[in-house]
């Protein structure tokens, strides 16, 4: 069964590209039958959604309602019959009509009567605003967007007003819509008794709907509006329902002549997946292509980090049989290490002498930071051992650490010994040799 969803919004209006969860919304629910099912008075968007997966509706039409006011009913006397050269025609037929750039406006074409072309037109800021405002909610897809008092039933003659709270919304028997506060309807009145330029009445007929609240909260008011003239015939229609559902009743029974404001830019046709039907089968395959190849990349990742692991851990394995005392050098280093090893094997070939060793470790004393903060009080050479000996002082014991760790990345063997902390410092014994 095919639902309709009716949703206006409710004074204050949110904003609706910053803060569309702040809007309420009055809205009917309506059936194939024109039945409403289902209505709300101020309601959340979530409430509304709620409502509808509750009893399981999908795909349900949705028809957003805006302030009458808010889009403009203009003629436009086009002689072409063609839609493409109507729509080229069409704003330099209503130009003159609109009080605003008219590139800066979204133009909506209704049918075609006696006088023109009727003609719906909004500015296009607000039109994407209410546009964003209605799409995307879900269970349901937008079909049509229309000023709300365009929704009025159209009489043969005279004017239709719906009283709506403090305002109303009002229709003419050429399909003009109005929106104004209630207040000023008398100021109308002259207006609406003035006959047109081919027609002479006595008395013009006037229907007023609304709840038997605003008719009495008004009775006054179109008391005086029949009385202003002598020309005008007051009907009340007290409604048994929200203004809502009233409007909703009467474009199912197809007394409307509304202008559908979701054309061009705003049609289904422009913003559905229609525009994407042709290259659904490419889109298809290139999705698939991008899930194989990203599932191959990250295959590749895993078995390459398995290789670099393994080979690390090989590499690591052959330098633990060569150098098992050596418990300072892991994979991220070993390649720094063996070169510094083969660095000082190239310098001195298969011995390393005093003048090497004292080389080394003078060139690491000369890298420290400070290097005034250390000093040498003795240095011994033990030519049998290879070992240079150096009685060293610092101002700490991490200055001795560094100049120790500098000579184990050059490949030495460095190791400090007798190590004693004095309130000035430390002093220990550097051990270095070949390794």
């Amino acid at each position: 069964m095919s639902y309709r969803l009716y949703v206006r919004p409710v004074p204050p209006y949110a904003d609706p590209v910053h803060s569309p969860e702040a809007q309420l919304y009055s809205w009917a629910l309506q059936d194939a039958g024109g039945d409403s099912q289902a209505s709300g008075a101020a309601d959340t968007r979530d409430t509304i959604e709620q409502a509808l997966a509750q009893n399981a509706l999908e795909n349900v039409r949705l028809i957003g309602l805006i302030p009458g006011d808010e889009a403009v009913f203009c003629l436009a006397d086009i002689p072409a019959r063609q839609a493409r050269f109507i729509q080229q025609a069409l704003p330099y037929a209503v130009e003159e009509q609109i009080a605003q750039d008219i590139d800066a406006v979204h133009l909506a074409l209704g049918e075609h009567t006696a006088n023109g072309y009727r003609v719906a037109a909004i500015d296009r800021e607000r039109m994407a605003g209410w546009h964003s405002l209605f799409a995307g909610w879900h269970h349901t897809r937008l079909e049509a967007v229309y000023p709300e008092a365009s929704l009025l039933p159209v009489r043969e003659s005279g004017w239709v007003i719906c009283l709506d709270g403090e305002y109303a919304l009002m229709q003419s028997s050429s399909g003009e819509w109005l929106r104004m506060r209630a207040d000023n309807l008398e100021m109308l009145a002259i207006t609406f008794a003035a006959p047109s330029e081919d027609e002479v009445v006595a008395e013009l007929p006037v229907q007023v709907f609304g709840t038997e609240a605003d008719l009495e909260h008004y009775d006054t008011l179109l008391t005086g509006l029949a009385r202003t003239t002598g020309h005008l015939t007051i009907e009340r229609t007290p409604l048994e329902v929200s203004v809502t559902e009233f409007l909703a009743w009467s474009q199912f029974q197809q007394a409307t002549r509304a202008i559908n404001l979701c054309q061009g830019a705003y049609s289904q046709k422009a913003e559905g997946p229609g525009r994407l039907k042709p290259w659904k089968p490419l889109l298809v395959v290139a999705s698939l292509w991008f899930v194989i190849q990203l599932g191959l990349e990250a295959g590749m990742g895993v078995y390459q980090q398995q290789q670099a692991e393994s080979l690390n851990s090989q590499a690591m394995t052959i330098y633990r049989k060569a150098f098992p005392g050596d418990r300072r050098t892991h994979s991220g280093n070993v390649r720094r290490v063996i070169e510094g090893q083969l660095r000082v094997a190239g310098t001195q070939g298969a011995q390393i002498d005093f003048i090497t060793l004292m080389k080394y470790t003078g060139d690491q004393y000369g890298r420290l930071p400070n290097p005034s903060a250390v000093s040498f009080n003795s240095v011994n050479y033990s030519n049998t051992r290879g070992e240079l000996v150096v009685d060293v002082r610092a101002d700490s014991y991490d200055r001795l650490s560094q100049l120790r760790n500098g000579l184990s990345g050059e490949g030495l063997n460095a190791q400090i010994g007798s190590v004693v902390n004095e309130s000035s410092g430390a002093r220990g014994r550097l051990t270095v040799s070949g390794g």
